[in-house]
């Protein structure tokens, strides 16, 4: 189990009693204290109040050797450059937070907005903010806006405290010649310290067969209590089980965050199984991400999602754009967690595509079948060798036809960073940029804490490429 986000508060100020007669500490720690326990974050505080260098440093150390993944300087009142010029000079993240006047007549009290403009100043010269960005904060303890301000940055920073040193269990390789999402090890470690290790197939299909009966007859009766079985073999849904098993023993043993699992052609041959129930069982019962097709950066992108979300997001394919109307089907024929399922809801079924047109058909089971209900989402991916993010926001539209058999659903009403964009666009961006060809779709609207995630994780953004009838240089 991995410790939560923590925050190291220093609190500064030259020598005044302003602030405490404000209460400048008091009310902003309350209100800190109360977003961190809304979002599951451990706060420490320093102890003093710094006012030179040395001092900076004091308390810099106390909240690094407390396990802080992020320092928050608070102004309750004018700070001295010495404090700035030594915290920025820390290589972690960083955050800055002044409050406004408590009076806009007579003497001046705190003077916060000009130390706030003093500190990133002085950080620009000793700390490169393109890739070790520094947050600035102004506003009331209060204010809605700084809540919300707050509420992004946590939840960023636990997207990147959950990838940075992940581990990755990659199972049976990447599916045959999916070179697009080929991604060398050495950079995963290198960008973000990801440890990946390689299992053969065997095994996950050794731990298949050896699972005892009781436990698998036992996970049976929990995945067809979960959605109705629709012409699918017992013995698939028990092969599915025993996966679902092996899978979450894999996880367990060698403590993998999230799995990458060739699904095909591999487990067709041996033991005869499409492994598409046991994907999404694990996500949706366990939290595991598991990203078909071998797909290690879809992998980590899920681990991302669900430091957002709180839930597995799905991997989809951006399967069919409708033209005429402007919609685009998302969808996927393996994994996928039950829970954005409408109100039909779910059901597993036999993998549609495998075996179709052989005189055994689609025999090979089982996956989860499910429309999405219809509300806002976002599709995202890590991408270009853990160097760049992909975030689009859309719609989902339910409409007849509902689209392929598997996880789907109709997207619509497309933008990028907050600027509508039409379905052209969306083509065209995705092929401009090359993204790979899984994306991992969420509910709801997260473009600032995905805008802030890619800042502190240094991923550049793949900003929209407008569709044109002529060729475009690539980006």
């Amino acid at each position: 189990m991995r410790a939560p986000l923590t925050i190291g508060v220093i609190h500064a100020s030259l020598p005044s009693y302003f602030p405490d007669k404000h209460a400048v500490f008091e009310t902003c720690g309350a209100a800190l204290a109360e977003i961190c326990e809304g979002e599951g974050v451990r706060l420490v505080n320093a102890p003093g109040r710094p006012m030179n260098g040395a001092e900076a440093q004091k308390a810099a150390d106390f909240c690094l050797t407390e396990g802080a993944d992020f320092l928050l300087l608070i102004h309750g009142g004018f700070t001295m450059g010495d404090v700035a010029h030594t915290l920025a000079a820390i290589a972690v993240p960083m955050g800055v937070w002044a409050t406004p006047e408590p009076t806009l007549d007579g003497d001046i009290q705190l003077n916060n907005f000009v130390s706030l403009n003093m500190t990133m100043s002085i950080a620009r010269k000793v700390r490169d903010l393109k890739t070790n960005p520094i947050q600035w904060y102004f506003g009331a303890p209060d204010s809605a806006e700084i809540r919300t301000r707050f509420t992004t940055t946590l939840r960023a920073l636990a997207m990147m405290k959950t990838i940075t040193g992940a581990r990755l269990a990659l199972i049976g390789g990447l599916a045959p010649t999916f070179y697009n999402m080929d991604v060398p090890t050495s950079t995963l470690k290198r960008r973000f310290g990801v440890d990946v290790e390689a299992f053969e197939m065997s095994e996950l299909t050794g731990r298949m067969s050896a699972v005892d009966d009781s436990r698998a007859a036992a996970e049976v009766q929990s995945i067809t209590e979960a959605a109705p079985v629709r012409d699918v073999t017992s013995e698939q849904i028990e092969l599915n089980a025993r996966a679902a098993l092996a899978l979450r023993d894999i996880a367990a043993d060698g403590q993998f965050d999230a799995l990458a699992v060739s699904d095909w052609p591999m487990l067709q041959a041996n033991p005869g199984i499409h492994p598409g129930a046991a994907f999404t069982w694990l996500e949706e019962k366990d939290k595991i991400p598991v990203a078909s097709e071998g797909d290690l950066l879809g992998a980590l992108t899920q681990l991302a999602s669900r430091a957002m979300t709180g839930k597995v997001g799905y991997i989809l394919d951006m399967t069919e754009p409708d033209l005429e109307r402007g919609d685009l089907l998302m969808w996927h024929g393996g994994g996928g967690p039950l829970y954005l399922a409408d109100d039909q809801g779910a059901a597993w079924i036999n993998h549609p595509m495998i075996g179709r047109g052989t005189e055994e058909g689609a025999c090979y089971g089982t996956i989860s079948d499910l429309v999405f209900r219809d509300g806002p989402v976002t599709a995202m991916r890590i991408a270009d060798d853990a160097t760049a993010l992909f975030e689009m926001e859309a719609r989902v539209h339910g409409r007849s036809p509902k689209g392929y058999s598997g996880c789907r659903g109709w997207l619509r009403d497309f933008s990028f960073a907050g600027e509508p964009a039409s379905l052209d666009d969306v083509i065209s961006t995705v092929m401009g940029h090359g993204v790979e060809h899984h994306f991992i779709l969420v509910p709801r609207h997260h473009q600032a804490v995905l805008a802030e995630f890619g800042a502190w994780a240094g991923l550049r953004p793949l900003g929209p490429v407008p569709a044109r009838n002529h060729l475009l240089s690539a980006p």
